[in-house]
């Protein structure tokens, strides 16, 4: 599904403050690793988890609906058969951008009828990339991914 565009990214990433929903409890995991570069970056992150009540000392929150004061963007690091729950949350909470990650392998966040869905309701979606590579000064692996994207062609305009 190649959706995206940079108009969609650019206005992900112009958000300040952001839910990122999913973050794992296990501080090793992948989710941990964006949820701290997105807060490096100067992000104010909103951690979200139904399992957790605090991630990297930051108060979690059980459900997007939740988060007072409310975000207008989301970054869904769940599984595909876990999006469309998320999305209706999201469209609950008037959230106006959603990002659904996928990495490397198998389709990550995004699910066709979650990206449908944000789109009926005037959301902004990106579906399926890895913000890693969009962050500015982000890791060089990110960064050579990237490039590689752009040298074949695959990068979003």
């Amino acid at each position: 599904m190649t959706t995206n565009d940079r108009k969609a990214i650019d206005g992900f990433l112009s958000q300040k403050r952001l839910a990122v929903i999913g973050v794992s409890r296990n501080a090793g995991d992948f989710s941990r690793s964006v949820f701290r570069e997105f807060q490096k970056q100067g992000y104010d992150v909103v951690p979200v988890n139904p399992g957790a009540t605090d991630v990297d000392g930051k108060r979690c929150f059980a459900h997007v609906t939740d988060i007072e004061p409310p975000v207008d963007a989301a970054l869904l690091l769940t599984s595909s058969d876990r999006t469309e729950e998320v999305v209706d949350e999201c469209i609950a909470a008037h959230v106006h951008h959603v990002w659904m990650h996928r990495g490397a392998g198998g389709p990550g966040a995004v699910n066709a009828r979650a990206v449908n869905s944000c789109r009926e309701h005037g959301i902004s979606v990106v579906a399926g990339e890895c913000p890693f590579m969009f962050l500015p000064n982000g890791a060089w692996p990110h960064r050579f991914h990237g490039f590689i994207r752009k040298v074949t062609g695959n990068y979003p305009n």
